[in-house]
């Protein structure tokens, strides 16, 4: 039987950092651990919180504006790197996780101060800003991809290719396969655009779909997320085409819309990529032209070359070249198929569970811990205390 430990988990606040924080706080709940997690208001907003999870707030400021603000984001990590020393002395956690974004800097720093081991987490197919400042002071960094682009050749022997782990519900697509597509039957599509839909998706799918053979459009169904400003006019361009369309803001129950979903269109963030490699499905990517480093285009490349995806750049994705790439994909026999099978090629669904055995791996056995706490000579009032603020978040 595992014992039971603690682990501090650390991320940014948006889904591409959050959902794999999630991901790999449900397993080790389910393995018997008990798990925190740090990030800010932001990030603890995003649905997907286990409901065993701790969570705290530590400050984290983004380093921008200028001298200004970089002087005030200095101050602000201060203050969370001295919190997170006192959060970990309390929570006692055997592995910091960091998942990137600002808010796991404090607690990646207090890693370090207090000498516990720690892992940082990569999303994209670019070491992002916080984890390429953190790498050299961490035990292990788990990767996504094969090839990651600005990554330190030195730390190789530090790279644990993981994945990115993706919710159970989005393996459990890829164990059920391909749903059957007729030459004649209904043609799914699924159109998705980060958290809260893509401007251009709006704009170039519906008019992408206009151009399409009579025939096809009799076929076609559609499930899309699209921005509040533009819901209206997107749901009356489809109910002009006469084209069976649902359109909502915010796609609350994904996973059952990716089962249903034939091909996608979509941007390329990390948690979507991974998901829809893990599923099985064949989309079309429109990278995030302004996204960090250029992140997103370099997430698609291993779909792309496997012929699972196809990919986009923005100023490129205009309705005809859309129109061609659907009309294609629909029509051709197999194709949406086989790509199907090359995306699923792709995916690693194992990826939580790797990436919590490498979690556990660095956390020091039991007994050390006895010897390490035996040995830190803390105050009898401040250890009191802290088991106390333990008791009262239990």
């Amino acid at each position: 039987m595992t014992a039971t430990r603690h682990f501090l988990l650390a991320a940014g606040g948006t889904g591409g950092h959050m959902l794999p924080a999630y991901a790999l706080a449900g397993e080790l709940i389910a393995r018997g651990h008990r798990v925190a997690l740090v990030s800010d208001d932001r990030g603890l907003n995003i649905p997907g919180k286990p409901d065993e999870l701790e969570v705290h707030v530590l400050p984290a400021g983004r380093v921008h504006g200028g001298p200004i603000g970089w002087v005030k984001a200095a101050l602000a990590i201060r203050k969370g790197r001295r919190l997170g020393i006192e959060l970990i002395r309390d929570f006692d956690p055997a592995v910091v996780v960091g998942f990137g974004g600002y808010p796991s800097l404090p607690s990646l720093l207090a890693a370090k101060a207090t000498k516990r081991p720690s892992v940082i987490h990569e999303q994209n197919a670019v070491l992002g800003r916080t984890n390429r400042l953190m790498a050299g002071r961490v035990d292990a960094i788990a990767v996504a991809y094969r090839n990651i682009h600005r990554f330190p050749e030195a730390l190789a022997l530090k790279r644990h290719l993981t994945g990115n782990p993706v919710r159970e519900e989005i393996v459990a697509i890829r164990e059920e396969g391909f749903p059957p597509l007729p030459e004649d039957g209904i043609l799914r599509l699924l159109v998705v655009g980060g958290s809260l839909g893509a401007a251009v998706l709006g704009e170039v799918v519906p008019a992408a779909v206009a151009m399409l053979p009579r025939a096809l459009l009799d076929r076609l169904q559609i499930v899309q997320q699209v921005r509040e400003a533009d819901i209206d006019a997107v749901r009356a361009r489809y109910a002009e085409l006469g084209v069976a369309a649902e359109c909502a803001p915010y796609i609350a129950d994904f996973p059952e819309r990716l089962r249903w979903a034939h091909l996608v269109i979509a941007r390329a963030g990390a948690s979507t990529v991974a998901e829809l490699a893990c599923a099985g499905r064949p989309a079309i990517f429109v990278p995030y032209p302004h996204a960090m480093d250029d992140h997103q285009t370099h997430n698609v490349v291993d779909l792309v070359e496997a012929r699972g995806a196809i990919s986009f750049q923005q100023p490129d994705f205009t309705p005809s070249a859309l129109a061609k790439q659907i009309q294609r994909m629909a029509l051709e026999p197999g194709a949406l198929e086989e790509a199907a099978a090359n995306a699923a090629g792709c995916g690693l669904p194992d990826a939580t569970r790797d990436l919590a055995d490498l979690v556990e791996s660095l956390a020091a056995p039991p007994m050390m811990d006895v010897i390490r706490v035996g040995a830190s000579a803390r105050p009898a009032a401040v250890a009191g205390s802290a088991a106390a603020t333990r008791a009262g978040g239990e």
